[in-house]
């Protein structure tokens, strides 16, 4: 498989780690940034891991910030994706087998390189099973984020 990868400089390190460890797990990795652990803002680089994967470059996502919070938040923000900041290998490979994940998140600062390797690995063996109730219930995800407009109507104005 082909995957993005991105932290902050929260992230940075781990990510470092982790690029090593996909690579040698037979995957190649994309690395969007950043580069360094110079102060820069998660945003931006959540955006560059989910435009790889809604361009078809890549198959998935891994992206890293401190906490894996922010991360996660700006990256759902993409149309299409499904990002989930996870924390035990449950999750990692579960995320994707029901609910369709494309972006594994994490918190640099929250988890070790060990646990953060369990969940890679899971995360990139498990595959989406199609099943007809985690099927209703994407269609259901994607009905919500179709109507981005709609809720942008219901916003009150405070000015």
């Amino acid at each position: 498989m082909k995957i993005a990868m991105g932290s902050d400089h929260a992230g940075f390190e781990l990510k470092e780690q982790l690029r090593i460890f996909v690579e040698s797990l037979g995957h190649q990795v994309v690395d969007v940034g950043t580069h360094s652990t110079e102060s820069v803002d998660y945003p931006d680089f959540a955006e560059k891991v989910a435009i790889e994967i809604i361009t078809g470059r890549v198959d998935r996502g891994i992206m890293l910030c401190g906490s894996g919070v922010g991360a996660s938040v700006a990256a759902n923000k993409v149309p299409g994706i499904r990002a989930a900041n996870c924390e035990d290998y449950y999750s990692a490979h579960q995320g994707v087998e029901h609910d369709d994940m494309n972006i594994l998140v994490l918190g640099g600062r929250i988890v070790g390189s060990a646990l953060a390797e369990d969940m890679v690995r899971g995360y990139l063996a498990a595959a989406y099973t199609g099943e007809a109730r985690h099927a209703r219930r994407l269609a259901k995800v994607a009905s919500i984020e179709s109507r981005t407009a709609e809720f942008k109507a219901m916003q009150v104005s405070t000015d």
